[in-house]
């Protein structure tokens, strides 16, 4: 069987990578964003962007199996697709997050054997979640030149901290679903 990365390249599921490549003791890190649906083609050579995306990826994978998952969505609706997608690859010994935009709450649950924590997110970023969840300071990480140091940081970090939220059904999570709670920046 492929690894994840194989995967995503041979079904061009990979979209808009930042990092991509091997970290230490047979790790493989990822930063980017992963297809969950794509957009639909309109020539040979032209095709819309994804339809659903897990967005700010940030995983490690060892061989086959993801070690690290952590993902922006854009809402809960998204799980269930994403996640059989990609399910080959998702380790029932994984530290997996979610950040998710339309939550109104948070909570540990467990989906065919695999443990997810979802929390709401609104104006950060996946990466500053997490910063501050392993309760790492940016300067801590800008003293790290390479990216795929400061990925193998955040991840041991996350390895210690306490990640998890509530022990909730995955039906008890799409109770939670509400409004999009995600404000976009920019030009108004």
């Amino acid at each position: 069987m492929a690894t994840v990365i194989e995967y995503m390249k041979e079904n061009e599921l990979d979209w808009q990578p930042s990092f991509s490549g091997e970290l230490n003791d047979g790790l493989y890190g990822y930063r980017g964003a992963m297809i969950v649906e794509e957009g639909k083609q309109l020539s040979p050579d032209r095709k819309l962007p994804p339809k659903i995306q897990a967005r700010q990826v940030i995983m490690i994978n060892e061989g086959e199996a993801i070690k690290f998952f952590a993902c922006e969505l854009e809402s809960f609706n998204d799980f269930k697709p994403m996640f059989e997608k990609y399910k080959q690859f998702f380790s029932k010994d994984g530290l997996n997050l979610l950040y998710v935009t339309d939550l109104e709450g948070n909570g540990t649950f467990e989906y065919e054997g695999v443990k997810f924590t979802a929390f709401m997110l609104d104006e950060s970023s996946v990466w500053n979640e997490l910063l501050e969840l392993a309760d790492l300071e940016k300067s801590d990480m800008k003293a790290l030149k390479k990216n795929e140091e400061k990925i193998e940081k955040l991840y041991e970090e996350l390895l210690d901290a306490d990640v998890e939220e509530a022990s909730k059904s995955f039906d008890d999570m799409c109770q939670l679903i509400g409004k999009s709670s995600k404000v976009l920046m920019g030009a108004v």
